[in-house]
């Protein structure tokens, strides 16, 4: 079984890869050292371990690559990761913003037969509760559909499918806002010269101020796409 700290570094690679257009990009050294909150040497040091685990390669100037081996590695780790979350979520009743670091620490001591019974006592969820698909028991992953809302055009209505930013303070902000996951809404202004949109929320009268930068978090489908592909798992 691989290491905690292993599996922490495949998970991260895998993460910050994904954002980039082929889903495999490399990642540099200091952007890992920041998402791990470590120095540059250290990841340095531990992507040669990776490397001699054949789980990564790491290439100077460029960045590291997981192998086939450490991408199934890592699909594990998050398949744990969040269905872990989504548990939390319905069958403690804890809010989003709690289940993420709660997930981290018990991602690591789950049995892959414990994941895999959890799974099918939650129905094989699409999703977990941020909207971020949960890799499936073979390793497959299908990316949701969904633009962020800040590219929407004004009257345009939406639903929220996914937030990409798991910060807390940010989940919190969300949900004083009304805009949860699932949460529909229209796009009354779209102000990119100032940097800002404002929502009204489904059928009431409250309408939203959203900067650009946190709206770029949320994704969202047009309503009228959301009713036809049917609900969410």
């Amino acid at each position: 079984m691989a290491s905690l700290t292993v599996e922490n570094y495949v998970k991260t690679i895998a993460l910050i890869a994904a954002r980039g257009a082929t889903g495999r990009t490399a990642v540099a050294t200091g952007e890992l050292a920041q998402a791990l909150s470590v120095s540059p040497g250290t990841v340095t040091g531990m992507l040669k371990t990776l490397s001699e685990a054949n789980l990564a390669t790491y290439t100077p100037y460029e960045g590291a690559r997981l192998t086939d081996a450490g991408q199934r590695l890592a699909m594990k780790v998050i398949r744990r990761h969040r269905l872990l979350e989504l548990f939390l979520v319905r069958t403690l009743k804890m809010p989003w913003d709690e289940v993420h670091e709660e997930a981290e620490h018990l991602e690591h001591a789950v049995s892959e037969r414990l994941v895999d019974r959890i799974d099918n006592f939650l129905g094989n969820p699409a999703v977990d509760p941020h909207g971020d698909p949960i890799p499936r028991a073979d390793g497959s992953l299908t990316e949701p559909g969904g633009a962020p809302l800040k590219l929407l055009a004004r009257g345009q209505r939406f639903r929220v499918v996914r937030v990409v930013d798991q910060d807390p303070a940010f989940l919190r902000y969300l949900s004083e806002c009304g805009l949860d996951l699932h949460a529909s809404g229209e796009l009354a202004e779209n102000r990119p010269e100032a940097g800002a949109l404002v929502i009204r929320l489904g059928t009431q009268d409250r309408t939203v101020a959203l900067g650009h930068d946190a709206a770029a978090k949320v994704l969202v489908v047009p309503e009228a796409e959301t009713k036809s592909g049917g609900g969410r798992t």
